[in-house]
């Protein structure tokens, strides 16, 4: 096989394998259907051409008969009036239309076979279209039925090419997933480690260390201070909560009555008591 017919073969092989792909049975079998319907009209238009043409060929015998009618009576009407001419012209027309009705009687003749024969193919076609749509409809729900069963196989097994595209878009996504969680684990430690830092100043690694040594020192001495603070004010605090104990002690004391003012207090009361009585 030369190169341009194995690239012809070739060729045609993936564009017959397109068209399977493409192709869908159930619209196949509608074509199909609707083919063999336009076939039946053609025969139906086809019988009813040559009904009307039989149909005409039949008048105009019609029309030859009344004249062969009519020719008679001027036949007898000139044997009537002895004039044998015009009984032999009669006659002669006579016969003619005679031959004409023959001819035209084979012609209806044939034209009448002719459309038994489109009748019985137009019957048998119409038997075929209906054992066909019956086929068809049979056909189309298997189909259907095989197809659903494919799709829901498919979904629960994977191999479908909608389930494929899906399992490689899950793929992708936990690759860039990973991919970003990566990035961002390295971010953490770069950020930790300093490397952030280095890049945004002059700093090196020991002037840090100093900073951080300095910045320790700082802390423990303002420390040291709020320390020395917080034990003198407790000094303070506790001089101070006896003086108010001590006040309140005298406060109390002096508020608290002697016997004398209360014995006074309740000769006060009797006197106004019997006063009032």
């Amino acid at each position: 096989m030369g190169i341009l017919s194995r690239a012809s073969y070739v060729i045609r092989s993936k564009f017959n394998a397109i068209l399977n792909r493409a192709e869908d049975p159930t619209e196949t079998l509608d074509y199909s259907y609707e083919q063999m319907r336009d076939e039946l009209q053609q025969v139906k238009q086809g019988i009813a051409d040559l009904t009307t043409q039989k149909k005409r060929l039949e008048i105009q015998k019609r029309r030859l008969e009344e004249n062969v009618e009519k020719h008679n009576e001027q036949a007898r009407e000139a044997v009537q009036q002895d004039r044998e001419d015009l009984a032999r012209r009669a006659l002669d027309k006579k016969k003619s239309k005679m031959n004409q009705i023959e001819d035209l009687e084979g012609q209806i003749a044939e034209l009448q076979n002719t459309q038994d024969r489109l009748v019985d193919k137009k019957d048998e076609l119409q038997n075929r279209i209906d054992e066909f749509r019956t086929k068809k409809e049979t056909m189309k729900a298997r189909y259907e039925a095989a197809e659903a069963s494919t799709r829901v196989s498919e979904a629960m097994t994977g191999v479908g090419d909608e389930m494929e595209d899906v399992g490689r878009s899950i793929e992708r996504a936990e690759e860039r997933t990973e991919e970003m969680e990566a990035r961002s684990q390295a971010m953490d430690e770069l950020e930790t480690t300093g490397a952030f830092d280095d890049a945004l100043s002059d700093e090196d690694a020991i002037d840090r260390e100093l900073e951080g040594g300095r910045t320790d020192r700082e802390i423990d001495a303002e420390l040291e201070t709020l320390k020395a603070e917080f034990g003198k004010a407790d000094a303070d605090g506790a001089d101070e909560e006896s003086s108010a104990e001590a006040d309140e002690a005298a406060a109390e004391a002096d508020l608290e009555p002697s016997d004398e003012e209360v014995e006074a207090e309740l000769e006060e009361i009797k006197q106004e008591e019997n006063e009032g009585n």
